[in-house]
């Protein structure tokens, strides 16, 4: 049986764990190399913000956009819109879905996207 400041012991060293990891989680990201988050949504051709670059309109919602390249990364900074992005052309195929504020790599590559509220 645990005393209560065993149990408070235990709690610190877990919210220090969790706030190391966290640290350490944010270093790799910018480790990884990508680029300085910046206002809009811009798409990449290659993992980790690499790559061609497109820069979604995130005023046109709803509109399916192909893409040439294929995109394998994104980054989204807006409070008011996020993206679909579709496997196939024409918004075909399975679907992913960003956030209002995303940076990440997809599971695959997408061939086309609309842009849709958050």
């Amino acid at each position: 049986m645990s005393t209560p400041r065993a149990k408070s012991r235990s709690a610190a060293a877990v919210a220090s764990m969790a706030v190391v990891l966290i640290g350490l989680g944010g270093g790799a990201a910018n480790a990884a190399g990508w680029p300085p988050l910046q206002e809009g949504a811009h798409l990449y051709s290659g993992l980790t913000g690499t790559g061609t670059v497109t820069e979604v309109d995130l005023n046109d919602l709803g509109t399916c956009h192909t893409l040439s390249p294929s995109v394998r990364s994104v980054q989204i900074a807006n409070g008011s819109a996020s993206l679909e992005l579709f496997s196939g052309s024409g918004c075909t195929g399975w679907a992913w879905r960003s956030g209002s504020l995303t940076q990440t790599n997809l599971p695959q590559a997408a061939l086309s996207y609309r842009v849709v509220p958050a």
